[in-house]
């Protein structure tokens, strides 16, 4: 059996070291070539000592010396980079089988990209590639034959229920949300809600950008359009369904009504070894579902009104061309801005849809337009806060 070599971006993040249990359970199956991380150097040091990986990398160049000198301490005899032209380099290793795609928001875009004209297997946890630019990343997928494998909880129960489903046509993609911290609470309770309080995710631990993405439920938006890219599904025919207790990950219903869902315990773990295994499942210690002790899985239709956000993601992928990307850079800004108590919640989806409609838009955007979209985007939206 081939041990399938990794590069791990963003090693330090959520996925990231989730990623590397996997690996930690699976040394037989996969070990880690190069990971990197924004700049967490403690974390990536003591990542680096475990699995001694050839190629060590951080993203933020102010943070090289502390790195390069903790890993010398050790007697590291690696390469160390720094940089975003260095994780581009790096995706690029003729050794590497799979690029575990989670760096967070835009900045995955550029060595994702990187990787696929390398012929690499993405492992794709970084929506906002998609996103931004989903057109182009499909067909640079297709013309370089590097297959996206999806990592997302939701897009990995829609990838696993189609196989085996060859060229039968989807009626509909059953989008399933928990509906974050906020779920049941008023416009009126929103206005006052803390970045705090958005944080505590009832069922899914994850990074903090991504969390108050579920909060907003932008990051249901998002998932709408990585779907569409993914799966090749128009965004009409993706429905989002609020289930709170996130046992259903997510379902296909097809055109003669069956529909096919996948089950699991609210675990990224599960996902990602999909990824990093397919077309294999194999053998691993996750929590299991037990149905017996499950007392009961509601569904609920989003109410747009209370998460307007959600409805700028379908107008956004609706319009097309850049509007996509306005969106995501719109959302980074006041999503950081949330978090560092610069912005009220409510107000993240008026900043979004007045920058969705002050940006330019490109009906045809290539690789530069989307790079000038999204600064544009994310100057008009810092300065509308």
């Amino acid at each position: 059996m081939k041990v399938k070599q990794l590069a791990i971006l963003g090693s330090t993040g959520s996925i990231g070291t989730q990623t590397l249990d996997v690996v930690r359970s699976n040394p037989d199956r996969f070990a880690v070539y190069a990971i990197c991380a924004h700049r967490s150097v403690d974390l990536l040091v003591k990542q680096a000592q475990e699995f001694k990986p050839e190629v060590v990398c951080i993203a933020d160049e102010s943070q090289y010396d502390a790195l390069r000198s903790q890993l010398s301490a050790l007697g590291y005899q690696g390469k160390v980079w720094a940089g975003m032209n260095s994780i581009v380099d790096m995706v690029t290793f003729p050794s590497i089988d799979i690029v575990v795609a989670s760096m967070v928001g835009y900045a995955g875009l550029r060595p994702t990209i990187a990787a696929i004209e390398a012929g690499k297997t993405i492992a794709l946890a970084n929506k906002e590639t998609l996103v931004v630019a989903g057109e182009l990343i499909c067909e640079l997928a297709q013309k370089h034959h590097a297959p996206i494998l999806p990592v997302d909880s939701e897009h990995s129960a829609i990838f696993q229920s189609l196989v085996g489903e060859n060229t039968n046509e989807i009626e509909k993609i059953l989008l399933t949300a928990s509906g974050g911290p906020f779920r049941t609470y008023t416009v009126d309770q929103m206005a006052y809600v803390t970045a705090a309080d958005a944080l505590k995710h009832p069922n899914w631990d994850m990074g903090q950008k991504i969390t108050i993405d579920s909060a907003s439920m932008m990051n249901k938006g998002f998932e709408v359009i990585e779907a569409k890219w993914l799966f090749g599904v128009p965004a009409e025919k993706i429905e989002v369904l609020i289930h709170p207790q996130s046992i259903v990950h997510s379902a296909v219903q097809f055109r003669d009504g069956a529909v096919k869902a996948q089950l699991g315990a609210p675990d990224m773990r599960l996902p990602i070894q999909y990824a990093l295994a397919y077309p294999e499942r194999i053998v691993s210690d996750f929590p299991r579902v037990d149905l017996f002790a499950i007392r009961d899985l509601t569904f609920e239709q989003p109410d747009l009104s209370r998460f307007p956000n959600l409805r700028l993601a379908y107008e956004a992928t609706n319009k097309g061309g850049n509007m996509p990307c306005v969106l995501n850079a719109a959302n980074e800004v006041v999503n950081l801005a949330f978090r560092e108590g610069r912005c009220g919640f409510l107000q993240m989806s008026d900043i979004i849809a007045q920058t969705m409609q002050k940006a330019t838009f490109i009906a045809k955007p290539t690789y530069d337009d989307y790079v000038a979209s999204d600064s544009e985007a994310r100057n008009i939206a810092t300065t509308l806060l």
